[in-house]
């Protein structure tokens, strides 16, 4: 069918009249509402695909309170977001999901603490319905700007809530099973004979970091110091731990690292120092993320977490929590997702 030329758009009128119903009956099935019989709600359906009939934005947004759209802010400036592929398969969940519900997504980035000024104002002026957000830090102010204007907000990981226990209730987030994929990491490793075993973390001001240091603490509760070092969830972060960790312990048999990244990394310096992997260090990443667990050379063994499926779950949420919670009956609440240890060449 050939586009309608600009000025001669078909009307909601015109789909009413093309389909013998009412307007409001028309402008009930248009906007998603409830409450037209069925064989109805068809044939205004065969209207607007006979007709080329684009809802009005504006007008629709005047019926349903609604902007059609979501905010996906990402805590982490530019350079981290397009160098991880974490971040891009995250988005790529959201973004099938929301496509899905007829959503459009908006993407709000953080270069620093300054941009929380400027993504309140967009917030709070109704330009969306709702937020997703992801990588937070330690006291972030994000979680209380959302609360302070009532945006509907879905987490992907555990926030670091440090109001106090009465603010905790009723946060929604999607988080993997950080400690107990650390778990599986570490246990795998003592049973392949490895007993000096280092940790390189992620940042410590982020849960999951925190939460994988607490998985291979569990396993291993009286390491020494020496077997552990910070990174920053990059590649050059896990190769300055790296090269840290063999200065400390020269007896080092196996690492895990707290994600394929930081491995990189890691496995580049082992190579350095004439460490042979997996026969003199045993090498454990976290993620599985494509294509950097599978590229590596040898292929790195890591904790597999659905980071796409993760992103799918939260916008899901967040539609839930949109059209049925709280009158609807929905409430949302903390979901977290199974890990599962992938065997490579590495370990």
């Amino acid at each position: 069918m050939p586009e309608p030329r600009p000025g001669n758009r078909p009307t909601l009128e015109a789909v009413a009249a093309h389909a013998g119903v009412s307007r409001a009956t028309a402008s009930r099935v248009v906007n998603g509402g409830d409450g037209v019989r069925a064989h109805l709600a068809e044939r205004v359906r065969e209207a607007i695909r006979d007709l080329g009939y684009v809802p009005n934005p504006a007008a629709r947004t005047l019926v349903t309170r609604r902007t059609g759209a979501v905010a996906v802010i990402i805590a982490e400036p530019e350079v981290r977001i397009f160098s991880d592929p974490f971040f891009s398969r995250q988005v790529r969940g959201i973004s099938k999901e929301l496509t899905a519900h007829d959503t459009q997504l908006v993407l709000l980035l953080v270069e620093d603490r300054g941009d929380y000024d400027r993504i309140e104002r967009y917030l709070a002026g109704g330009h969306v319905d709702g937020a997703l957000a992801f990588s937070l830090h330690t006291d972030d102010p994000l979680p209380a700007i959302t609360r302070r204007i009532g945006m509907p907000t879905v987490y992907g990981g555990r926030p670091d809530w440090t109001a106090g226990p009465g603010e905790k209730g009723g946060v929604t987030y999607v988080d993997a099973d950080n400690r107990g994929g650390a778990r599986e990491a570490v246990r795998y490793l003592l049973a392949q004979g490895r007993r000096r075993i280092a940790h390189i973390s992620g940042p410590l001001d982020q849960t999951s970091a925190l939460d994988r240091l607490s998985g291979y603490r569990d396993v291993l509760p009286d390491t020494v110091p020496e077997l552990f070092a910070e990174g920053d969830f990059t590649a050059a972060g896990g190769a300055r731990a790296m090269a840290e960790l063999l200065a400390l312990d020269a007896g080092i048999d196996a690492v895990f690292a707290g994600n394929d990244l930081m491995a990189t990394g890691a496995l580049r310096v082992l190579q350095e120092h004439g460490r042979t992997v997996p026969g003199d260090v045993a090498l454990v990443g976290f993620d599985d993320a494509e294509p950097v667990a599978e590229s590596a050379e040898p292929p790195l063994t890591t904790v597999r977490q659905d980071i796409e499926g993760m992103g799918r779950l939260m916008a899901r949420l967040l539609m839930r929590t949109l059209n049925d919670g709280p009158d609807g009956g929905f409430v949302p609440g903390p979901v977290i997702t199974e890990t599962a240890l992938v065997r490579r060449a590495s370990a």
